[in-house]
């Protein structure tokens, strides 16, 4: 079976090696660690019944799904440790979701986006789409 290596936005490090096969990833290094197919929002939003997030998120997707658990506290959490494009993204999408319209005017700018004007759940699944690669 031929494949692909690739670290884009895995858990892979110089001890875990990443591999994309025919539409599944795999993580591991003398074990497999993790085998799953690559996530679409679908996926994705179907996930959310689950206890904890699916292995292999960005911690930006990490976030965006503690959202959609109802948990901001952990999101915020989540968004607030990353100091990159789409943690700041995120950051300023909970931060609207919250009502702190000024704190989320802040990151939009941080991250050189223009301030949203979709709905929050539009925003959410735009931010999704993005996160995972789907745009």
């Amino acid at each position: 079976m031929a494949g692909t290596k690739s670290t884009a936005s895995l858990p892979c490090t110089a001890r875990l090696r990443c591999w994309r096969i025919r539409g599944y990833t795999i993580i591991g290094d003398a074990h497999v660690h993790y085998v799953g197919r690559e996530m679409d929002l679908q996926a994705f939003s179907d996930s959310i019944v689950q206890l904890q997030p699916p292995a292999g998120l960005s911690p930006a997707l990490e976030a965006l799904w503690w959202d959609a658990k109802g948990d901001w506290d952990k999101a915020h959490e989540r968004a607030q440790a990353l100091d990159d494009t789409a943690g700041m993204r995120v950051h300023a999408y909970v931060h609207r979701k919250e009502g702190d319209q000024s704190n989320a005017e802040y990151w939009y700018r941080r991250c050189g986006a223009a301030p949203s004007t979709l709905t929050l759940d539009e925003e959410w699944q735009e931010l999704a789409r993005a996160l995972l690669g789907q745009s």
